[in-house]
């Protein structure tokens, strides 16, 4: 299931370089996982282990995209990203992709509000997660 809201994808204001995704999951397979399939789709890939340590990469490396999960210690992703946004440009325009296993409205709800532009549903394929970077990056296939 995607989500997509108001938002939409963040305009990117970067070099015509490889873009940079952050993946922000307290779950190793998951990163794992995400790291291969975006790397195999011409991506950079830094890893966060929950938002506090996201706040922190952000803060040195500015990526192109946010990949991030909702249910982490120290810092859970709504907050995370709620946090950023409220940061000064350009920090706070990083395009930010929701994966979560929670799929109620509520959660569709409180991400959309602290300024996610998609939400996906966990599971997430390969093709969707390689997809929706490109889309948010704006890189076209």
């Amino acid at each position: 299931m995607t989500r997509s809201f108001i938002n939409g994808p963040a305009e990117v204001h970067v070099a015509a370089t490889k873009k940079t995704v952050l993946v922000v999951d307290d779950a190793g397979l998951v990163r794992l996982y995400y790291r291969s399939v975006l790397e195999q789709s011409g991506f950079q890939v830094e890893e966060a282990l929950n938002g506090l340590e996201g706040v922190e990469k952000v803060l040195t490396m500015q990526p192109n995209l946010l990949v991030i999960d909702v249910n982490m210690p120290h810092m859970d992703g709504i907050s995370f990203l709620d946090l950023l946004r409220r940061k000064p440009e350009p920090l706070c325009s990083i395009p930010a992709l929701i994966t979560s296993t929670e799929c109620a409205e509520k959660d569709f709800e409180a991400a959309r509000a602290a300024g996610a532009n998609f939400y996906l549903v966990k599971p997430v394929s390969g093709e969707q997660l390689s997809e929706m970077a490109a889309l948010m990056c704006g890189i076209s296939r």
